[in-house]
């Protein structure tokens, strides 16, 4: 309630103070630093005047500019227009105009989302200093809700990997661990949220790419329902594996991005009529007799043993919950063939064109799959898409039993910085830079929401998260478990150390 919130005195001498973080965990948890405060609770703050947008904004500028060169997490940074936003967010306040619910919150958008006069570059050099006219449908609506723009979030080039680096801005590394990867591929944006950066931050997914990065940061990332965040200018308007969406440091600030981002669109044929508002309800329900499918091994997907003891443990947090849990898994075999197939096909006709007329500037892993799309037949395509509609009816029959299906993030946790992917796990050996993630793009497959919530650390201090995985189009639902969940753990109020 807003008569319990923290008065500005006690807000501002909060920023004063130094320093901001102790550097063990548990004191990290219990800060009230402004720039770690939630999204929901610094909206209120704003909304009952107790906190300015320029306050709000400094506080963060301050933040970025002692933590970001660690990380690289946010490679272009716009404090001048940030700045002239603010101000005119603290004068409609003054003058009662309507706020929106991101009103004053400062966001950082993936690099890969058009930025009406904000450089825009892929994580690619034929990019580099590209300024787009227009915004992505997601900034749109994100600045329509009143949200502040302080720039963009590093990604591999062209979105493509779990592992974020390119040529233009280098490598973002991992807030627990320097010398890890903060996986991908919206990598800058979960390094954003995990030090404190920014309050919001948004992302897509294809592989994974809103929840590997969540897994490896220890911050909650959630893939929406194809259309639920629509795309008005995919070329493949019915292609499913690509969406867009947000994550967070807690579900309600995921919940609270996601209320202003969703929402139909007359010109994407996959866009859901339900409005955005449908995502700002209270997520705390009953799930006394929930039935929950816990994994087996993806139809022998290896992982890594110390991921498979931090999510194995929480069999138990789901049973205190009141769910009703069994081992059981869908049939991937379809999975497999679909997703493979069709985003080769995809990258060939995003990319062909352009890797064409300048074939030295795509990565090699990025090459080759653009090359093997272009390889493809009309036969093959249609198998695909073929094994792709059996793969999503039987995982929807799959989850007429159970209510959700449980399973890893990821397979393994991070890995060096300076590996652009793994290519062993458990002595299986990978053919491509995306085996590695099935476990992720599986789910993609199926196109069901999917969150990614903080499960605990490896004995190295390493996170590890939890997916779960919901019916088809009932988001909401998932976020509901995905906040149970975190309530029930809390590991995700734990802070790296370079934030401190």
């Amino acid at each position: 309630m807003s008569e319990n919130l923290p008065t500005r005195r006690e807000i501002l001498a909060g920023l004063a103070a130094a320093p901001l973080l102790e550097t063990t965990l548990e004191a990290q948890a219990s800060s009230n630093s402004l720039c770690f405060m939630s999204a929901v609770e610094m909206a209120k703050l704003i909304r009952t005047k107790k906190l300015s947008a320029r306050e709000a904004l400094d506080a963060h500028l301050k933040q970025i500019e002692r933590v970001n060169p660690k990380v690289n997490a946010i490679v272009t940074l716009v404090p001048d227009s940030a700045l002239e936003a603010a101000r005119k967010a603290d004068e409609m306040q003054a003058h009662r105009e309507p706020l929106g619910r991101l009103h004053g919150l400062p966001v950082a958008h993936k690099d890969l989302f058009e930025t009406r006069g904000i450089r825009t570059t892929y994580g690619s050099l034929l990019y580099k200093d590209n300024v787009p006219a227009v915004d992505d449908i997601v900034v749109a609506r994100m600045r329509s809700a009143g949200a502040i723009i302080v720039g963009k979030t590093n990604t591999p080039e062209f979105g493509s990997g779990s592992q974020t680096f390119n040529k233009v801005f280098g490598a973002t590394h991992n807030p627990y661990d320097l010398t890890k990867t903060c996986g991908g591929s919206s990598g800058g944006a979960a390094v954003s949220l995990a030090c404190g950066l920014v309050p919001v931050a948004s992302g897509s997914d294809t592989g994974g790419s809103l929840r590997n990065p969540a897994a490896f940061c220890n911050v909650v990332g959630f893939r929406p329902s194809p259309g639920r965040v629509p795309n008005p200018n995919a070329a493949f308007a019915w292609l499913t594996l690509t969406t867009s969406g947000c994550l967070g440091r807690t579900v309600a600030d995921l919940a609270l991005a996601l209320s202003t981002i969703a929402g139909p669109d007359p010109n994407s044929p996959l866009s859901i009529e339900e409005p955005g508002e449908h995502f700002a309800r209270p997520l705390d329900r009953s799930f006394k007799g929930t039935r929950i499918a816990w994994f087996k091994d993806l139809g022998g997907a290896p992982f890594d043993a110390r991921v498979r003891t931090v999510v194995d443990a929480h069999r138990k947090t789901f049973e205190s919950l009141g769910c009703i849990v069994e081992q059981a898994e869908p049939d991937f075999a379809p999975a497999e063939l679909a997703f493979r197939v069709l985003r080769a096909w995809n990258s060939a006709n995003t990319y062909g064109a352009r890797m064409h007329d300048h074939p030295d500037a795509f990565k090699d892993t990025l090459k080759g799959e653009i090359e093997e799309g272009l390889r493809l037949t009309g036969a093959e395509v249609a198998r695909a898409d073929t094994a792709h509609g059996q793969f999503w009816r039987g995982f929807q029959v799959f989850l007429t039993k159970y209510d959700y299906f449980v399973l890893p993030t990821t397979q393994l946790p991070p890995f060096d910085i300076d590996t652009p992917y793994p290519t062993e796990l458990a002595g299986v050996k990978f053919d491509t830079y995306i085996d590695w993630m099935k476990s992720c793009w599986y789910i993609s497959a199926a196109g069901n929401p999917a969150a990614s919530v903080p499960a605990g650390f490896t004995p190295e201090g390493l996170p590890v998260g939890i997916q779960i995985v919901g019916r088809y189009r009932e988001d909401f639902s998932v976020l509901q478990m995905a906040h149970a969940f975190e309530q029930a753990t809390g590991f995700g109020k734990n802070r790296p150390p370079v934030a401190a």
